[in-house]
């Protein structure tokens, strides 16, 4: 009997001994941290600008083509004569 209680024995210190050996194992292998993936920017819409003839309660009156100021000024002259202050205004919309 008394060899049961020696065989034992040797068997804890090499649990105690793998115990260490693991957490050493662990603790020496760097810890490598993932790329982050980063994603490509979204693409600006693509923007039209027109003039839109706007009155004194900021409602859209009119829109012109960018290149027709003269036409949207006189516009906005005309519809001032009869009453209220219009004006112009560039407006920026989406294109498709």
């Amino acid at each position: 009997m008394p060899s049961a209680s020696n065989a034992k024995k040797p068997k804890k210190a090499t649990a105690a001994a793998d115990s260490t050996a693991e957490t050493t194992e662990t603790s020496e292998t760097p810890v490598v941290a993932k790329p982050k993936r980063t994603r490509k920017p979204a693409a600006e819409p693509r923007v039209k600008l027109y003039w839109g003839v706007f009155n004194q309660h900021l409602k859209r009156v009119a829109v012109f083509e960018y290149t027709d100021v003269k036409k949207a000024e006189k516009h906005a002259k005309e519809l001032s004569k009869d009453g209220g202050d219009h004006f112009l205004q560039k407006i920026k919309e989406v294109v498709g």
